[in-house]
C-alpha cells in the first residue's frame, strides 16, 4: 500500500470526513466482484465476514407479524421498553454486567452504536488508545468523533499488554478502546489481563469502549465482559461502556440491529443527544425482530459450533504450512503471514485472485497508522512496516468454500516456495 498523501492547498478547505481513508475492506469488494465479471469465473470469497448460517425463521416472522399489526410508528430514541428490558436481562444473565434499562440503548447495528458512543464521549483535542491492529471501522469512527487515534502494541499472539498500553498513552489519552474476540486477529483478553487494563484505566482517569460483537465465539478460554468486573463500582463512577450485536451471533447481519450499554447516567443522557440527532428513532419492527431473538439462545450454540468446526477442519493446514502462528482463540477471521512467500500482502492478495480466483483482504488495511493535522483532518495514512506481510481470511462462510479457498491458498504459497 502506497502512503497516502494530501495536497495542503486542497487540505485548507476540506472537511475531516473527505480526508480519511476508505477502508480496504471495500477495495477488495469491489475487485472480487470485478475479477468475477470479467472472467466468469467465481471468486471464492475468503474476504467477507457474511456467515453461511442465516437468521432462524422466527426473526423473520416476528418482524413480519410487526408490520402486520401496525407496529411501525416511532419508538424512544432509546428504543423498544421491553426490549431494553430483556437486554437488560441478557446481560445480566450472560456478561454479569449490572446495568438498567434507562442507559441502554438500542441501535443499527453496533457500527453505528460505537459511533454514537464516540461522539457522545469526545473532548476536544482528546487521544484514544486503539489496538496496533485493528477493525479499520474502528479508525474511522475515531476520527470522524474529532478523537486523535494513538495506537497501542500488541503481543506475538495480538493480546495487549498492560505495560505496554500504558507507555502508548499520551497526556492527552482519555480513551481506551479494547475489542475481544477481536477482528481481524481473533485475539481473546483473559479475565487478568482485563482487570489490569481496567485498573490501568481508572487510575489514569480514562473511560473504556468495549467491542464485544463477537462474544458468542470464544474458542479457547471463555469471553469476559470487562464491564462485568465494575459490579461492585458505584455507577457514576463506572468507566466502561459495552457495545454488541444481533448480526454476529443470529447472522442478523443485514437486519442492522446492536445496542450498547453506558457506564454512566452522564453518558447516556449525551447519547440520547447524539442519536436524536442522528436517528430519532430505530426501526420499530426490526426491534421486534430483536425481541424474538433473543429467546433464540440454542441456534446461537449451533452457530458457535459450526464456526468453530470450520476452524478446527481447515485452518491447522495452514498453521502447518508455517502460515499462521496458533489457530485464532474466538471471533470469525485469522491472521496469516506470507512473508515466506517473498510476497507484499497486496501483492500475496493480487496473484491469489488472478491465479486461483480467491479473494483475501490485505493486513496492511487493519494498521494504518495516519497523521493529523491541528484541526483533526488526515494529511497522510500508511500502513505499519511490520503488517507489510499481513492478510486476513474469514472462517465463517461455508465448510467447502473454506476448504477450498484454504487448500488453493497453501496451493498458491506452495508454488512460491513460501509454505511447508
Amino acid at each position: 500500500m502506497t502512503t497516502r498523501s494530501v495536497n495542503p492547498d486542497l487540505l485548507a478547505r476540506t472537511s475531516i470526513a473527505s480526508t480519511i481513508p476508505s477502508s480496504e475492506l471495500h477495495r477488495v469488494f469491489r475487485d472480487a466482484d470485478d475479477h468475477e465479471r470479467a472472467t466468469g469465473a467465481p471468486v471464492t470469497k475468503l474476504h467477507v465476514g457474511e456467515p453461511y448460517f442465516t437468521p432462524p425463521p422466527e426473526v423473520g416472522r416476528a418482524l413480519a407479524h410487526a408490520v402486520e399489526r401496525g407496529l411501525t410508528g416511532y419508538t424512544a430514541v432509546e428504543g423498544l421498553p421491553e426490549l431494553r428490558e430483556a437486554l437488560a436481562a441478557k446481560l445480566a444473565a450472560e456478561n454479569g454486567v449490572d446495568t438498567d434499562p434507562s442507559r441502554l440503548f438500542v441501535t443499527p447495528g453496533s457500527c453505528q452504536g460505537l459511533a454514537a458512543l464516540m461522539q457522545a464521549v469526545a473532548e476536544p483535542g482528546a487521544e484514544i488508545l486503539l489496538p496496533e491492529l485493528h477493525w479499520p471501522i474502528h479508525l474511522q469512527q475515531a476520527i470522524l468523533a474529532g478523537l486523535r487515534p494513538v495506537f497501542y502494541p500488541l503481543d506475538r499472539n495480538y493480546r495487549p499488554d498492560p505495560d505496554t498500553v500504558l507507555a502508548a498513552a499520551t497526556p492527552g489519552t482519555r480513551l481506551l478502546l479494547l475489542n475481544s474476540p477481536a477482528n481481524p486477529t481473533g485475539a481473546v483478553l483473559d479475565i487478568a489481563t482485563q482487570r489490569a487494563l481496567l485498573d490501568l484505566a481508572r487510575g489514569r482517569g480514562w473511560q473504556i469502549i468495549s467491542d464485544e460483537a463477537y462474544e458468542h465465539f470464544v474458542f479457547e478460554g471463555e469471553h469476559v465482559s470487562i464491564a462485568s468486573l465494575e459490579r461492585d463500582v458505584p455507577v457514576p463512577e463506572r468507566i466502561v461502556h459495552s457495545v454488541h450485536t444481533f448480526s454476529k451471533s443470529l447472522a442478523m447481519t443485514g437486519y442492522r440491529l446492536g445496542y450498547l450499554s453506558t457506564a454512566d447516567e452522564r453518558t447516556a443522557k449525551a447519547l440520547r443527544i447524539v442519536q436524536e440527532a442522528n436517528l430519532i428513532a430505530m426501526s420499530t419492527p426490526v426491534q421486534y425482530a430483536g425481541l424474538e431473538a433473543l429467546r433464540l439462545n440454542h441456534v446461537v450454540r449451533d452457530n458457535h459450533h459450526m464456526v468453530l468446526t470450520n476452524r478446527n477442519t481447515a485452518l491447522p493446514a495452514v498453521r502447518d504450512a508455517g502460515l499462521l502462528p496458533e489457530l485464532p482463540a474466538g471471533g470469525w477471521y485469522a491472521v496469516l503471514d506470507v512473508a515466506p512467500t517473498g510476497l507484499t500482502a497486496e501483492e500475496f492478495a493480487a496473484d491469489l485472485l488472478a491465479v486461483k480466483n480467491v479473494a483475501v483482504v490485505p493486513g496492511t488495511g487493519f494498521a494504518l497508522t495516519p497523521r493529523l493535522d491541528a484541526r483533526g483532518r488526515v494529511t497522510s495514512a500508511e500502513p505499519a512496516p511490520w503488517s507489510r506481510h499481513l492478510i486476513r481470511i474469514a472462517m465463517c462462510v461455508e465448510p467447502h468454500v473454506l476448504r477450498h479457498g484454504v487448500k488453493e491458498l497453501l496451493d498458491f504459497a506452495h508454488e512460491r516456495g513460501g509454505a511447508a
